[in-house]
C-alpha cells in the first residue's frame, strides 16, 4: 500500500512545521505550502488523501481552496484551520464543503483523531466501500420523490463532519435519519448516542451531558461519564434540542466549539471527538427571533439543514409503509402479517396523520389487536374523523353492517362502570391522554403540559396504561 499524502496550506511557518512533524509521525507524506497559488500548483501535480488549509492566506483565503478541492478533487477531505473561538469561520468553512475544522492552537490528540477519521473516509471513497454501505432503503420506506431526495441527501451528509439540523414534525422519523447519517459515514464503527433534551430535568442536564467527579455534589458517589464522553469517536444526536434551557445552550455551544467538556468537579477539560446531529419539531429560527434560543448556537448546529417531510406530503408511500409495519408487527409477535382490506387502505390514504409515521404504526398495531384474523377493516383502524382530509372522503360502512369509525380512537371502548371503578378511571385517563397526544401531534412534552402533569408522570401513565 502506497504512503498516504497530506497537503498543508498555511502562511505561518510554525504551524506548517508542527503539522508536518505530527503527520509525519503518523507515517504520512506531507507537502506544506504558504499560498493559494502554491496550493493550486501542488493539487495539479499530485493527488492528496487529505488537505489542511488556513482561513487567511497572503493571496486569498481558505474558502477558495475548499471550493477548488470540492469541485476538482471531491474525494479529498479538506479541514479548515481557524482562529481560536472563531465560530463564524468554522461554520462558513463547513458550509463551503470542508470536512471538519481544527482551531489554533492545535490540539495534537484532536488533530490525530481528525486525521484518522478523514483518511478512513478517503479510503472508503477510493475503494468504493462507501457506496456499498446500506443506503437506508430497508428502513427509510417510500418511493416518493420527497423520500428519494431525503435518501440522496443522507448519502451526501454522511461523507463529512458538518453538524446537521434535522427539521420535521413529530413522528416523521428524525432519529432514523440521524442513525442513517451516522451509519453511512466514517464514524459508523463508533457509538451513536441519542438523547431527548426535553426528558432531562434542568438541574441534571450539566451532569448528564458532561459527567461529574466523585463528591462534586450530594449524591455523586462515583465518577460518571457524560453523554459527550459516551459518544466519543461517534455521533451525539440531540433530539428536541429546542427544549434546552438557555444556561445549557451556552455550555453546549462551548463544548461543540472547543471540542472539549469539563465534568462537574473536574479541574481540566476533557477532549471529545463527537459529531453533532440535532433535531426538533419546533421552528428553531422563530425561537431565535423570540429570544428563546441562542442565535450563535443555532448557526453552529444548523450548518446544514435536512427537512424530513410529513406523511401527508408523501401519501403515495402510505400503502408501502403500512405493509412494512404489518410485517414488522408479525415478526415481533410470530404471527401472520395483517392485510388491509381495500376500504381500510382507502381510509388510510385519505387520513392526514398529524402524528405521521409514528401514528401510523400505533394505528396498525391497535388494528391488529382489534381485527378478526388477519383482515383489517375500516372499523378496526378507529381513525379520528375530524383529522381526515374531509368527511366526504370518509369510507362508507362495511357491507356486513359494521358501524363506521368512531370519532376518537377510544370511542369503541367507552368507559363504563361494569369493569369496576379502577377500570372506569383508567379509561377516562386513557381518553384524556390520547386526546392530548393528538392535539400536540404526539409530542409528549407538550402533551404533559396540556394535561397539567410532569413529563415523568406522563411517561409513567403511558407505561401503566399500555399506550405507546
Amino acid at each position: 500500500m502506497s504512503q498516504q499524502t497530506v497537503l498543508v496550506i498555511d502562511d505561518e511557518r510554525d504551524i506548517r512545521e508542527l503539522l508536518t512533524i505530527t503527520l509525519g509521525r503518523m507515517d504520512l507524506l506531507v507537502d506544506a505550502v504558504g499560498t493559494v497559488t502554491e496550493a493550486r500548483r501542488a493539487l495539479a501535480e499530485r493527488h492528496y488523501d487529505l488537505c489542511f488549509t488556513d482561513m487567511r492566506l497572503p493571496d486569498g483565503n481558505g474558502h477558495e481552496v475548499v471550493e477548488l478541492i470540492s469541485a476538482e478533487h471531491p474525494d479529498t477531505p479538506v479541514a479548515m484551520i481557524t482562529a481560536y473561538g472563531n465560530v463564524d469561520a468554522a461554520v462558513s468553512a463547513l458550509k463551503a464543503g470542508a470536512f471538519d475544522f481544527v482551531s489554533k492552537p492545535v490540539d495534537i490528540q484532536m488533530l490525530r483523531r481528525l486525521v484518522r477519521t478523514a483518511l478512513r473516509l478517503a479510503e472508503e471513497k477510493r475503494s468504493g466501500q462507501a457506496a456499498a454501505k446500506p443506503d437506508g432503503n430497508e428502513r427509510l420506506i417510500g418511493d416518493s420523490a420527497a423520500m428519494q431526495q431525503v435518501r440522496a441527501t443522507i448519502g451526501k451528509l454522511a461523507r463529512n463532519q458538518a453538524p446537521v439540523y434535522i427539521a420535521g414534525e413529530s413522528g416523521v422519523g428524525k432519529e432514523l435519519v440521524a442513525r442513517l447519517i451516522h451509519e453511512q459515514g466514517p464514524r459508523a464503527t463508533g457509538p451513536f448516542v441519542p438523547v431527548n433534551c426535553g426528558a432531562i430535568p434542568s438541574e441534571l442536564m450539566e451532569s448528564e451531558f458532561f459527567g461529574h467527579r466523585k463528591g462534586s455534589f450530594t449524591g455523586a458517589v462515583g465518577d460518571k461519564e457524560g453523554l459527550f464522553q459516551a459518544a466519543h469517536g461517534g455521533t451525539l444526536f440531540l433530539d428536541e434540542v429546542a427544549e434546552l434551557p438557555l444556561h445549557m445552550q451556552v455550555k453546549l455551544l462551548r463544548a461543540i466549539q472547543e471540542k472539549a467538556v469539563r465534568p462537574i468537579g473536574a479541574r481540566e477539560e476533557v477532549p471529545v471527538d463527537v459529531r453533532i446531529l440535532s433535531a426538533t419539531h419546533k421552528n428553531l429560527a422563530a425561537l431565535v427571533e423570540q429570544g428563546q434560543f441562542r442565535q450563535d448556537l443555532f448557526y453552529r448546529i444548523n450548518v446544514i439543514e435536512l427537512r424530513v417531510p410529513p406523511l401527508r406530503e408523501r401519501r403515495g408511500d402510505v400503502a408501502q409503509l403500512s405493509n412494512f409495519v404489518l410485517r414488522q408487527l408479525a415478526n415481533k409477535s410470530g404471527g401472520t402479517p395483517g392485510h388491509l382490506l381495500p376500504a381500510a387502505q382507502q381510509a388510510l390514504d385519505s387520513y392526514d396523520f398529524p402524528g405521521n409515521v409514528r401514528e401510523l404504526e400505533n394505528i396498525l398495531e391497535r388494528a391488529m389487536a382489534m381485527c378478526d384474523g388477519d383482515q383489517i377493516d375500516v372499523s378496526d383502524l378507529m381513525l379520528p374523523q375530524r383529522s381526515a382530509r374531509s368527511h366526504a372522503e370518509a369510507p362508507a360502512p362495511a357491507a356486513t353492517g359494521t358501524p363506521a369509525a368512531e370519532p376518537t380512537p377510544v370511542a369503541a371502548a367507552a368507559p363504563t362502570a361494569n369493569g369496576g371503578l379502577d377500570d372506569y378511571i383508567s379509561n377516562l385517563e386513557r381518553t384524556a391522554i390520547i386526546k392530548a397526544l393528538e392535539e400536540s401531534r404526539y409530542n409528549k412534552t407538550a402533551a404533559a403540559k396540556k394535561l397539567g402533569i410532569t413529563f415523568r408522570a406522563l411517561r409513567y401513565k403511558l407505561k401503566k396504561l399500555g399506550i405507546d
